[in-house]
């Protein structure tokens, strides 16, 4: 598997910001009050981290076009905690504001970034390095697709794990591989679809179901479509421990999942 390439990546990442735009749109105030998928945050946690991180990818990019670095959040992540925990409790309208100020911010920085072409070679638009996990602008794209995706689906608002499409399930496929237990090797078999092996243990286990529910599963949310299944040696087994969410920016909530 490859992650998807810029062309691909790019009106990816705008539908899943006018997704996560409108979905905060039909907020009343009570309900950005209401629980999230995460426990402990509220949906106004989950809105206030979108922004934040929306703003946080852009000021990645907006430094790289000037050839320079910044670190992610600014303050680290206490100050990355501290803002999302001070913004939790807008009204809806405020939240609204400001997530659709930080969208905007974020899409004009990669809608500007120039073509892909040699720009491998010379480091420069999408090759730019970046201070997120040490990569570069089109790593900060990604991260950012999955924020979006992943935390919609965590505002309980009809987009669950079973709405992921199939690209963005494989991306997380590659880059939850860093999940898997040492011993282990997990090779996953979504219905209708090749056998993908992750991990590079003597244990191996099967994981088999929809592809969204593998996916979920493996971001640490609640597979929606009761299709899960583990086996070892053709016997049923439980689904194996996961390590925590890659490090980088850690992603908390469940088994470290909240980006």
């Amino acid at each position: 598997m490859t992650a998807p390439a810029p062309d691909e990546l790019l009106p990816a990442l705008h539908k899943a910001a006018d997704n996560v735009a409108a979905d905060a749109a039909r907020f009343s105030d009570e309900d950005a009050k209401a629980p999230s998928a995460l426990p402990g945050w509220t949906r106004g946690h989950v809105l206030a981290h979108l922004t934040g991180i929306s703003n946080a990818m852009a000021r990645q990019l907006e430094y790289a076009a000037r050839g320079e670095a910044v670190e992610l959040y600014d303050g680290g992540m206490e100050g990355r905690n501290k803002a999302i925990d001070m913004a939790a409790g807008h009204d809806a309208a405020t939240h609204r504001a400001d997530l659709t100020a930080a969208l905007d911010r974020a899409l004009r920085a990669f809608d500007a970034l120039p073509g892909v072409k040699d720009s491998s070679a010379n480091r420069t638009g999408w090759y730019a390095p970046i201070t997120f996990r040490g990569g570069v602008v089109l790593d900060g794209g990604l991260a950012l697709w999955r924020e979006l995706v992943i935390h919609a689906s965590d505002l309980l608002a009809g987009r669950g794990p079973e709405t992921w499409s199939r690209p963005f399930c494989e991306h997380l496929f590659d880059f939850l591989a860093a999940r898997v237990q040492p011993d282990d090797k997990l090779v996953l078999q979504p219905l209708g679809l090749q056998p993908v092996s992750i991990g590079s243990g003597n244990r191996s286990t099967v994981i088999s179901g929809m592809i969204t529910d593998i996916a979920a599963w493996l971001a640490g949310r609640e597979p929606t479509l009761g299709s899960l299944r583990a086996s070892a040696a053709a016997d049923g087994v439980n689904l194996p421990e996961l390590l925590p969410w890659p490090s980088g920016t850690p992603v908390a909530g469940r088994t470290g999942s909240k980006a």
